[in-house]
Formats: C-alpha cells, structure tokens, sequence
C-alpha cells in the first residue's frame, strides 16, 4: 500500500509519500515547497488570492507526484491558516474539484498530538521533554514523558502571524525584540509558569535549519532525534538575530521560505529557552505529515 500525507501549513506544504509494506513504512518520496499561504491575510482570517493560487498550484502538482507513485491513499491536513480563514470552505471546494484532493482541517489540539506520534517515533522519552514546533500560524508545546502526553498547547503566535503584525527593522533592533518578547508573553498567558522540562525537542522546520546554521551541514537524513549543544543553539539564535535581510539571503543553509522569518524564529526560540530549565537540546526530522503515518 502506497500512502501520501500533505501538511498544509501556513507557511509551507509538506508531501511525504511512503509504501507500507509487512508493517514496515519505507518513504518513496518526501519534499516541501513555500507556498507561504498565510501571507497577505493570515491576521486578518483570509486566504489571500494570490496565496489562494499559489496553494492551488502546489497542491496539482503534488497530486501528480502522488499519481506518478500510484499513492492509494492521500491524507490532508489543514492546520492554522486554514482554521482561522473565513474563506477556507471556499479554498476547500476550490481543491476538491481541482485537485481532487479531500482536506481535512484539524484543531491546535489534535495537530499537536499528531506532532507528538511523529516525534515520538523519533526520539525515546527518557527524561520529561517539551516539544516545540515552530509554524507559520501557530506554534505547538507538547509536554511528554515516557508515558505519552502530559500537557498541550496552541498558541496562534507563529512567524508569519508576526511577521505581518508588526513593522520590523532590518536587522531586528532591540525595541523590535522586545515587542516580539513581550506579544509572546501576552499569549502564552500561564503555560510556562513553573515548568520543569529538562529537554527542549524541536520538530524538524525551523530546526533543521538552526542545526544546519551550526554545523554548516545538511541535517541528518535518518529516523531519529539529534541531540545538539544549547549553547551552540544559543549562539546561532544570537546571529540569526541580529543578521541582515542579505546575509541571510546569501546563506545557503536557510531554505527561501524561512530568509525572511528566521529572525523571529529565533527570537522565538530564545524566549522559549529561557522560559524553561531545559539543559539538553534534540531535533527531530519528524513532526505532523509523520504523525499522519505512524497512527
């Protein structure tokens, strides 16, 4: 049995496609693409036409890819830009009749436990974790241990929601952070009150790509989480900070969907870092289109 997963995230589509064979899953295929369908209207809860056809486009083109694999079966998912649009029944038509492709828009809630199958699938939960994956729309915090999920949260504090909220200065300024600091403080409300994760789990996205900053290397292409130092993680947050628009558009390692959003990314990432004790850093190539799989 062929099985493709498309991730429609808000700022980039993800397509994995396997064949699951005497129980054992082997990826046939697996790519993303910046689509960026948050952009131009994610803060005001639309779909842009020009993200509206970008996204359309993508997705035609991932159903040939999925023909050209014979894929028996294509699963969907709708994540945060499509959750808040007020034109995403519209959207959803537009791919069902164009694509052929059924979209099935999931909550924060239910995105976050498919992020936690995916990662879980990854990394052995040895020690309390929280994970944390960085979206366009939405970010999700999973808090887990060895006997699964304790806590969850989605936050509609992603980059691109940012990114578009406020004028930004190139690099980012001091009075820039702050205000990024402090709108993040204003929605996170009293989840990083007295945690006591120990580890951080980033999942894959953003990750990767700190990883690749650090190591000036491709990520790893295997199944399992990669432990990196914090304080290599630290350092590179730093520099993402405080880079220019063309330093990064002259650096390999950053993928062009992230050029422009990597600095609040890893302001981000720094406020999450000093909201919890964490000592020890992973990464995971796995999120949410593998979640889709392993359940």
């Amino acid at each position: 049995m062929r099985k493709a997963v498309i991730d429609l995230g808000t700022n980039t589509f993800n397509l994995l496609i396997v064949e699951i064979l005497e129980s054992k899953i082997h990826v046939l295929h697996n790519e993303k693409e910046g689509v960026a369908l948050g952009m131009g209207g994610i803060n005001a809860q639309m779909i842009s036409p020009e993200a509206f056809e970008r996204a359309l486009n993508a997705l035609k083109r991932f159903k040939g890819v999925c023909e050209n694999y014979k894929v028996s079966c294509i699963k969907a998912i709708g994540t945060s830009a499509l959750r808040d649009a007020k034109n995403a029944a519209d959207f959803l038509n537009s791919v069902r009749c164009e694509a052929g492709i059924e979209i099935e828009i999931v909550s924060g809630s239910r995105e976050a436990e498919l992020i936690h199958k995916g990662i879980a699938a990854s990394h052995e939960f040895d020690e309390h974790a929280l994970i944390m994956d960085i979206g366009g729309g939405s970010t999700e915090f999973i808090s887990a241990d060895q006997s699964g999920i304790q806590e969850v949260i989605s936050l509609n504090i992603g980059v691109s929601r940012i990114f578009q909220l406020f004028e930004l200065s190139d690099p980012l300024n001091e009075s820039d952070v702050l205000k990024i600091e402090q709108w993040l403080d204003g929605h996170a409300a009293t989840f990083f009150d007295n945690r006591k994760e120990n580890v951080l789990i980033g999942a894959s996205g953003s990750f990767e790509t700190f990883y690749e900053l650090i190591h000036n290397e491709s990520f790893p292409q295997k199944n399992k989480a990669v432990e990196i130092s914090i304080d290599h993680l630290r350092d590179i947050l730093e520099q993402i900070i405080s880079s220019t628009q063309e330093e990064r558009d002259q650096n390999e390692w950053i993928i062009p969907i992230r050029k422009k959003m990597a600095p609040i990314a890893a302001v981000k990432t720094r406020w999450v870092l000093r909201k919890i004790p964490a000592t020890r850093i992973f990464i995971s190539p796995y999120s949410l289109k593998e979640g889709v799989i392993f359940e």
